[in-house]
């Protein structure tokens, strides 16, 4: 079974050009499966079997959504090849810029839209650096231009992946992003294969419950800021 994952910002266009490029490879024949990580609630589950697409829901809860993923990729394959998928997509919950379920030897896909603002893509890590497949939406309400300057953008942050303008709502670009899910790897087994970064540690008295401010409650991994020197203000 091939294997693609797909991350991007919140309202980005995952969910909508995932189901464009599902519905082409149903067109195909090709059966595919979709798991997709929330973390308190979601609509998309709806949106995928109001288009005959097979899918499951994980939320996290108060667990951080990617760490939560990851606790169960093994699990999502199996689901996938219980239920005999030629592929499937793993789409993630989308509220962190940085961190991303990117597996090494996986397809990994980053969308990003157009409206997020040209110094966007340098805002956004790992997430988008090290995608082999950068989406672009939203295409439609920007200028030529516009979409242009953008997509230097991510190429100045991203020098090696295949860029796509996909249309969530015509379903322009659509095939071309079915073709390139469908030249995802077969993956047979997640057991010991590496993420391509590292995701921020994250265990402090917050992580573990704690709700005062201040110094006192603050125990474990806690990163402080250095503020500038100044003048005190003059009444």
């Amino acid at each position: 079974m091939r294997l693609v994952t797909v991350a991007g910002p919140p309202s980005s266009g995952k969910t909508a050009v995932t189901i464009k490029a599902i519905a082409s490879l149903h067109r195909e024949g090709v059966r595919v499966g979709v798991v997709k990580f929330d973390s308190l609630s979601t609509q998309d589950q709806s949106l995928y079997e109001k288009q005959g697409i097979a899918v499951t829901t994980g939320l996290s809860g108060n667990l951080c959504p990617d760490h939560f993923f990851v606790s169960n990729a093994s699990d999502c394959l199996s689901w996938g090849k219980e239920l005999g998928f030629d592929l499937l997509v793993i789409e993630s919950a989308g509220l962190c810029n940085r961190c991303a379920p990117h597996i090494q030897g996986v397809l990994a896909v980053c969308v990003i839209d157009n409206l997020s603002g040209v110094d966007t893509p340098k805002k956004i890590g790992p997430m988008l650096k090290m995608a082999d497949v950068v989406v672009v939406t939203k295409g439609d309400i920007v200028s030529q231009a516009e979409r242009e300057v953008f997509a230097h953008r991510v190429r100045q942050v991203n020098t090696s992946a295949v860029i796509l303008h996909v249309n969530g709502l015509t379903g322009q670009g659509g095939h071309e992003l079915g073709r390139l899910l469908l030249d995802a790897p077969e993956t047979t087994d997640l057991e010991g294969k590496l993420l391509r970064f590292s995701m921020p540690a994250a265990l402090c008295s917050y992580c573990l419950g704690q709700r005062r401010i201040g110094s006192d409650y603050q125990m474990g991994n806690v990163k402080k800021m250095d503020f500038p020197k100044g003048e005190p203000c003059t009444p």
